[in-house]
This record gives C-alpha cells, sequence and structure tokens, in this order.
C-alpha cells in the first residue's frame, strides 16, 4: 500500500496570499495528496482557509518592516516563537512537501521546513519578490515565479504563471444582477479597492456618483468599515464591504473593472477578459509591486492605468471615460493571450516531490 503524500501550504496577511493556494487544492486532492496548512493565528487566512474544509494550524507571526515602527522590537521575538512553533508542528505532521505563497508568516514556516529537511515549494506572485520572500529564497528547494520578466531577477525560478480560483471563472449572471438589483439598462462598472479598500478610490468613486450613474450601474467594493450609509439605497449603486463566492457572479455581470493592481486581481481580470483601469497602491504605501504589476499588464494592452498620486474625481472620471472607449481593444489584446494553465505548470512541479 503507498504511503499517503502530504503537502503544507502556508501564506497569509492579504487574501492575495491565501486565493492562489486554495486554487490548488482541487488539483492536489485530486492528484493524492493530502493538504493541511499553516498561517498565523490572527490573521485573514484562517477564516478563508476554514471555509474550504482544510485543516489549519496557527503559528505565532512578526512582521518584518523596512520602516521604524516600536513593534519592530517585539516582532522578532514573534517570528522565534513562530519558528518553534513551526519546527514541532512540522516534526509532528511530516509533510512531504511545503508549498508557500509568501506572507510574513511563512519566514519561520520556510526556515523550520530547511531545518527539518522538508523540500519547499516559494511561488512569488509579484513582478518582484516581496520582502518575506526574499528572505526565504536561499532556503528553497524551487522557486515558480508568475510573471515571465522576473526571471530576469530569479534565472533559477520556473516560470508557472498564477494560480487561478475555478470559481471566480464559473460566476453566474444571473446571480450577479439578483444580488445587486440591476437591470439591462445600463452597463455595469466595478470598482474595487482591494480585501482591506482603499479610502482614496472610495472618495474619488462616490464623488462622481451623481454623472457616473448617468452611464453605468456601479457596484462598490469599499472594504471592511468603509461603507457609506447615506449612500444605502440609491438607484442604480450598490456597496458591499467583501464579497467572497458571490464575487464570481458579481465578476460575471461586470463591463468595466476599477481595480488596485494585486497581482490575483489584475491575472483574474485577465482570465475573465474584463476591460480594467488599475490603480497601484504608491511607493508611499506599498514596495512598488502593484507599480510594477500594472506596468506590465498597461504594456501588454490588457490594462489601462491611473497612478494614485494622479487620482482625484475628475482624473477618475476622465480615465473611466477613457477605458469605456478602449474596452473593445483591451478585450482583443486579452482574447489573444496564449498563457497556458498555471496550475498544472505549478503541479508538474509539485509531483517532482510526490513520487
Amino acid at each position: 500500500m503507498s504511503k499517503t503524500k502530504k503537502i503544507i501550504l502556508t501564506g497569509g496577511g492579504t487574501a492575495g496570499h491565501v486565493s492562489p493556494n486554495l486554487a490548488l487544492v482541487p488539483s492536489l486532492r485530486q492528484a493524492g495528496w493530502q493538504v493541511a496548512y499553516i498561517g498565523s493565528q490572527v490573521g485573514i487566512e484562517a477564516q478563508l482557509v476554514g471555509d474550504a474544509g482544510i485543516p489549519y494550524y496557527g503559528i505565532s507571526s512578526g512582521k518584518l518592516r523596512r520602516y521604524f515602527d516600536w513593534q519592530n522590537f517585539s516582532d522578532p521575538f514573534k517570528v522565534i516563537k513562530g519558528l518553534a512553533d513551526a519546527y514541532f508542528l512540522l516534526g509532528e505532521l511530516q509533510p512531504d512537501l511545503v508549498f508557500s505563497k509568501g506572507g510574513f508568516v511563512t519566514v519561520p514556516v520556510i526556515l523550520a521546513s530547511w531545518l527539518r529537511r522538508i523540500p519547499t515549494i516559494i511561488h512569488e506572485s509579484d513582478f518582484t519578490p516581496g520582502l518575506a520572500n526574499k528572505i526565504s529564497l536561499p532556503f528553497a528547494t524551487k522557486v515558480c515565479v508568475t510573471f515571465p520578466e522576473t526571471l530576469n531577477q530569479l534565472p533559477q525560478a520556473i516560470w508557472t504563471g498564477l494560480p487561478i480560483r475555478a470559481e471566480i471563472l464559473q460566476g453566474d449572471q444571473h446571480k450577479g444582477n439578483l444580488l445587486c438589483g440591476f437591470s439591462q439598462a445600463l452597463p455595469i462598472l466595478l470598482v474595487m479597492g482591494g480585501s482591506l479598500g482603499s479610502a482614496r478610490i472610495n472618495q474619488s468613486i462616490r464623488g462622481i456618483l451623481p454623472d457616473l450613474l448617468t452611464r453605468y450601474q456601479v457596484v462598490h467594493l469599499c472594504g471592511a468599515g468603509n461603507l457609506a450609509p447615506d449612500l444605502t439605497g440609491l438607484p442604480g449603486y450598490i456597496q458591499f464591504e467583501y464579497l467572497k463566492a458571490e464575487l464570481a457572479d458579481v465578476m460575471a455581470i461586470a463591463d468595466l473593472v476599477v481595480s488596485r493592481a494585486g497581482a490575483n486581481a489584475v491575472f483574474e481580470l485577465l482570465a475573465l477578459r474584463k476591460p480594467n483601469l488599475l490603480i497601484p497602491l504608491s511607493q508611499q504605501s506599498s514596495r512598488g509591486d502593484q507599480i510594477l504589476n500594472a506596468n506590465s499588464f498597461a504594456q501588454s494592452g490588457f490594462s489601462q492605468v491611473l497612478v494614485e498620486e494622479d487620482l482625484n474625481p475628475e482624473s477618475l472620471s476622465q480615465a473611466i471615460a477613457n477605458l469605456d472607449v478602449n474596452q473593445k481593444n483591451i478585450v482583443v489584446k486579452m482574447a489573444a493571450n496564449q498563457a497556458s494553465s498555471s496550475i498544472h505548470k505549478i503541479m508538474e512541479v509539485i509531483s517532482q516531490f510526490g513520487e
């Protein structure tokens, strides 16, 4: 009787570090892998993974910052505690492989895997590696990347693309229209500020709502705690803090999309062939990875870009108007994209450790 293959998935801090892992789970199970997940004790990943019915183990996790913060003095001890947690947990679970999607919780897991001599695969979503992955790279067995341009920085890596959840491609337009209460009278504009929301995008889109609603029906994902009670019930406008399974149905009805430029978001828009305006996080509030993601997609003709420094109600209104004019050209470019299945490519890499 053959031994059951065990794989640990890890990644957390944002939904972007969890969704690609979850996208792999059906294929992993079909290939005979027993799947478990290691994340932080307090991160968003605990709920997302729990909803997917995957055994979840939380460890201590500290954030590694490039800027001054008083927590910089205490978080290293949380990382050390996380390393001990991960080391003993891996000893108990005895996986054959660890697959990491990034986020600070993955650093102690990768280090503990190296100490336990357990093979590890790191997948980098963005154009350039994040700090957590930079620290972990020397301890990884294999490295997979999303953008082919990243191979210039990591020539030893394998270009696989980004795993896309099958559910996001199976949205139901009827359900989407029922959820939003929309008709077929006007096209639908979907506005997404990321899983945590964006105050600047929220303010700008709400600042031009009277004009937008003469031309579009608007779905606004504004982030936790960012609902505007005075706009509730406004005809043609509906706001949600965050959507889970329903997001696929809302994406299915969207004609145009305004979005942040996280790797998951842009590749889902590409897979769905949705004309989009990207507003990447600025370098003042990030390491600039979304700017690189957005520029890569703009150069390929898949997206238009509005930099956050230029974002205001007037510039957003003009950018949406330009997107409306150019949407057919964007769809043609997206349709010509011949990227093959990233899940299949990643499973080929994983299969090397399950024989």
